[in-house]
């Protein structure tokens, strides 16, 4: 009779202790999957806007490898404990087969509810069962989080007797990558084109930190300059007829950059002089600003904000004329080309019928890369002539023809030693031939 009332005690004992033992350990693993899988950036917003529990969510997170640590140590300890104590009973109960009942209920109790469930149920709402836990969580971190600690040193130091040593990753590029990849699933199977479009919009903002002026920039043969020597009534005449409002100034050469002439100014003067016969250049133009051709696009997208300017004049190492930037460029560079009513530039490419285009060797690369989907080259040179001439080495006659990077070019048209046209077979034409 006491052995039967002894039984009786010690189940009813350890059946609630295993219970708690398992709903300790099923939260532990639902803490740990949500503050592993809630959304940083929603968090950030969240705390900006006031939320307390998303502020300790933000804590939580700077300190992800303790937090990680302290629930898989107390969720370990609790399976254990549980798993010790209903051996011990089941094996009072039933002899040496108790083991294989034991094992059997607390692995199952444990894979389905206190692993699989709370974690996929964690990971269905991340945010907001980090924002319920994360009070509790933090009491854990508080208790466990010494246990923690000296956990991870130990760990360190056994890993680097094996010659493993924890390396820092570069924070900024990780951070690029994470943003880049939830640019690329953003609107993911969406219908229509407005993801693709915005996608594209979103990855050539974080491009602006990686290229240079020198890549967007207007080369000096396509620069309308303007003789400031020449008379008034000749400059205005130019002035007409480019289809530009700011134009640079030179003395004796090009590379002599003087001042820049704003059409509105200028008309403006020669309105209140009642003609340009009285109307000194000096006077209305003004000074130019040098920009090196290496400066990156989002730092001078910075500085046009900075100095309230739309256009500057770039150069070499040397000094040496290179082109002009505006602020149009650096626009038309994350949208797309902005062409309005006065835009006397033509795109330089035409389509033809069986799939190749006829180009101006002046067209960017990164232009028909982005028109095109192509994977062109855009570090060896800024134009597609460029390109050429940089895998052919020499200057190709016309008629040539050269395949490289899966394309094929032919030289339609050379003035001097430029290239001017060509024409482009890329891969799938190439193919379908």
């Amino acid at each position: 009779m006491e052995t039967e009332l002894k039984l009786d005690v010690d189940i009813h004992v350890a059946a609630p202790l295993v219970l708690l033992c398992l709903v300790g350990a099923a939260y532990l693993s639902a803490a740990e999957t949500a503050i592993t899988g809630v959304s940083r950036p929603r968090m950030h917003r969240l705390a900006q806007q006031g939320n307390r529990r998303a502020r300790l969510v933000n804590l939580l997170l700077d300190r992800k490898d303790a937090v990680v640590s302290a629930t898989l140590i107390g969720n370990s300890v609790l399976n254990i404990f549980s798993a010790s104590l209903s051996t011990k009973v089941l094996t009072d109960i039933f002899g040496p087969a108790g083991l294989f009942y034991a094992t059997l209920a607390i692995t199952v109790l444990v894979v389905l509810f206190v692993e699989v469930l709370p974690k996929t149920w964690a990971l269905v709402q991340a945010d907001r069962m980090a924002l319920m836990l994360a009070p509790s969580l933090n009491m854990v971190l508080k208790v466990l989080g010494p246990i923690a600690s000296a956990s991870a040193r130990a760990t360190r130091f056994f890993l680097g007797l094996f010659g493993i040593h924890r390396r820092g990753e570069d924070e900024a590029q990780v951070q690029d990558d994470v943003l880049r990849g939830a640019i690329d699933l953003h609107g993911e199977g969406q219908a229509g084109d407005a993801a693709p479009a915005a996608k594209e919009m979103l990855r050539s903002v974080l491009d602006l930190g990686d290229r240079t002026v020198g890549d967007v920039m207007t080369h000096r043969g396509n620069v309308v300059l303007i003789d400031a020597d020449e008379p008034t009534d000749s400059i205005v005449t130019q002035m007409l007829a480019a289809p530009y409002t700011r134009i640079p100034l030179y003395r004796s050469q090009p590379d002599n950059i003087v001042g820049v002439v704003h059409a509105k100014d200028l008309f403006r003067a020669v309105k209140a002089a009642g003609g340009p016969e009285t109307v000194k250049i000096a006077e209305v133009m003004t000074p130019p600003w040098f920009i090196p051709e290496s400066t990156i696009l989002f730092d001078q997208l910075q500085a046009f904000r900075a100095r309230h300017e739309h256009f500057a004049i770039v150069v070499d190492e040397y000094g040496a004329l290179r082109g002009i930037v505006t602020l149009e460029d650096i626009i038309e560079e994350i949208v797309g080309d902005i062409e309005d009513e006065h835009d006397a530039i033509k795109r330089g490419v035409v389509r033809r019928e069986d799939g190749s285009l006829v180009c101006q060797g002046d067209v960017p690369i990164r232009d028909l890369n982005r028109e095109f989907g192509w994977g062109l080259p855009e570090d060896v040179a800024i134009t597609i002539a460029g390109l050429v001439l940089y895998e052919a080495r020499r200057i190709p006659e016309v008629g040539q023809v050269y395949a490289f990077y899966g394309f094929r070019f032919e030289i339609l048209k050379r003035e001097g030693t430029r290239i001017a046209e060509l024409r482009i077979l890329p891969p799938a034409a190439i193919q379908a031939g």
